[in-house]
């Protein structure tokens, strides 16, 4: 049987969302791994994402599907990937979130590997504090938490502004977003979804 993956992200202009396909690649490089794509639901208003620009950056993803927080518990591994807001995960997701009580109540997450990635606009905006605070729902769950230790030699790389902590991928868009994720950015995250696919392999395999 397959390790199967889950990678979950909320994103509003797409960083995420590249971010969230890096994921999804590295896990793919573990043999017999199988990995989901999916978004979770979005709460602004239609005329809201308009005024902002996101309705058409929003297009690029639009055929992924809806995550359902019930169908979590079919994954070996989930990987949730959120933007940053004030230092913590987007109300998008913590909405996701807050509807997985029927699986905290049956302990349908315990130990599954769990792991997160995010984004930020600025070099200290959050990026530790909102993958450390999202670590705190999937501890109550059960999971086991999973981030990027430094043999990705990458986190290191100290010629160039990079996203990227032992807590997990990460990218710094700028306060107007217009920079995208950067190679090595992107090299990380694909690292930790290789890195949580292998460790999902190990944690699912039966025993004996």
């Amino acid at each position: 049987m397959p390790t199967r993956i889950q990678v979950v992200f909320y994103s509003m202009y797409g960083h995420m969302y590249k971010m969230a396909e890096a994921v999804a690649a590295g896990a793919r490089e573990i043999e017999d791994t199988e990995v989901t794509l999916l978004q979770v639901a979005e709460l602004i208003p239609d005329d809201v994402l308009l005024l902002s620009g996101a309705r058409e950056t929003r297009k690029a993803f639009a055929h992924v599907p809806i995550a359902e927080p019930a169908k979590l518990a079919n994954a070996d591994a989930i990987i949730f990937g959120t933007p940053t807001r004030f230092g913590n995960m987007c109300a998008q997701m913590r909405n996701f979130l807050d509807q997985t009580g029927p699986l905290w109540v049956n302990g349908g997450l315990v130990g599954k590997v769990g792991s997160v990635f995010t984004s930020t606009a600025t070099q200290h905006g959050g990026q530790e504090t909102t993958i450390t605070s999202f670590h705190h729902t999937l501890i109550h769950h059960g999971m086991i938490i999973v981030g990027v230790p430094y043999i990705e030699q990458r986190l290191l790389n100290m010629d160039e502004i990079s996203g990227g902590s032992p807590y997990g991928a990460s990218t710094l868009t700028r306060g107007d977003g217009s920079r995208q994720p950067s190679e090595n950015e992107l090299a990380i995250a694909r690292f930790q979804g290789m890195h949580v696919a292998d460790i999902a392999r190990r944690v699912s395999r039966p025993l004996g």
